[in-house]
């Protein structure tokens, strides 16, 4: 049987029943890849086949892909501390407790409801979370997603750099990768359109998160546009060449270690969630995009599996989508090792 057989099959049963309007993924196993680009790139208000450079929004995978790496390039220069508070940077943040290490994990009890937040302009909304967010019993002591986190180390990054946290990120990252597709400003004619809203109409070349087109340059948590092409760069790069000499050993090895400390099933590293090999235990490192993308990177093993689609197009309805990722994940980890 060829390998990965039945995580193809399913990934191309969700084409054809239509829980995703189409898809580009690719899989690799050290020097071996499959690879597909196939279905429809837009739905409505007419078709538009899916061409295999198009790129992207590519969601939170901006937070690993982009915000990450520039965090770990200021910890190892020296110029921030994982255990630093981040009222230290973010002196308008009234808690003392929450670190940078407890935003990379999503470990901060940081939450907070702002009153008409999608209505507000950048600045007041940058106001806003500084000012009115609060920390509750679960710092340290729960996960809880939340993008509030990258939010604050995006204006870390900012107030370190002195430039907006996505010019930070191009010039730190994608520039130094060669990573040519990904961009923070895609051309319309080449992006896969995301939702169709009220108000924003049919979204495409534009963020889908509208937290991130608030703030345009200063979202640190999404906003990041790309095609397969340059994650590959970006993945194999990471897994097997310290992200082509920008890391170093010691802060690669942080991404694939539990860095919470919080008993149960569920781990996350500098920035990661964690996912256990089922032949030995190692551990792997993975993220999800609201829009329909995700990463799972195996350094032990040089394996690797991205897969990029726009499943909120023509809405972001799909439960559905959610259910089929689970299976399709839990296959792939089954097959990888056989």
């Amino acid at each position: 049987m060829e390998r990965y057989q039945k995580t193809i099959k399913q990934l191309n049963d969700m084409v054809n029943d239509g829980v995703v309007p189409g898809m580009t993924y690719l899989i690799f196993d050290g020097k071996r890849e499959w690879r597909a680009s196939r279905g429809w790139a837009q739905l409505k208000p007419t078709r538009e086949k899916l061409r295999p450079k198009m790129v992207y929004d590519l969601a939170s995978l901006t937070k690993v892909v982009g915000t990450v790496p520039v965090v770990a390039m200021l910890i190892q220069e020296g110029r921030l501390g994982l255990d630093d508070p981040v009222q230290q940077y973010l002196p308008e943040f009234g808690d003392p407790r929450p670190t940078i290490r407890n935003l990379l994990t999503h470990t901060s009890g940081i939450r907070g409801y702002i009153p008409h937040r999608n209505a507000l302009p950048a600045d007041r909304l940058i106001t806003a979370f500084l000012t009115s967010q609060t920390v509750d019993s679960t710092l340290n002591r729960q996960i809880r997603y939340a993008d509030v986190n990258y939010l604050y180390l995006g204006w870390i990054v900012e107030r370190l750099c002195g430039r907006p946290v996505q010019e930070v990120i191009a010039q730190r990252v994608l520039t130094p990768l060669g990573m040519k597709t990904a961009t923070f400003q895609p051309d319309i004619t080449s992006s896969v359109p995301t939702e169709i809203q009220d108000g924003r109409g049919l979204i495409r070349g534009q963020v889908h998160d509208p937290k991130g087109y608030i703030l345009g340059t200063h979202c640190g948590c999404a906003g990041l546009f790309a095609g397969l092409s340059d994650l590959v760069i970006f993945s194999r790069q990471l897994i097997e060449n310290q992200l082509g000499g920008l890391l170093d050993a010691k802060i690669v090895d942080a991404m694939f270690i539990d860095q919470t400390r919080i008993p149960g099933p569920h781990s996350r590293s500098l920035g990661w969630k964690l996912l256990h090999d089922q032949e030995d235990g190692h551990l792997l490192i993975s993220h999800t995009g609201f829009t329909g993308t995700w990463l799972i990177l195996d350094r032990q093993t040089d394996q690797g599996f991205i897969f990029l689609s726009n499943r909120v197009h023509p809405t972001a309805a799909n439960q559905e989508y959610l259910n089929r990722r689970e299976q399709i994940y839990a296959t792939y980890l089954r097959e990888k090792v056989k």
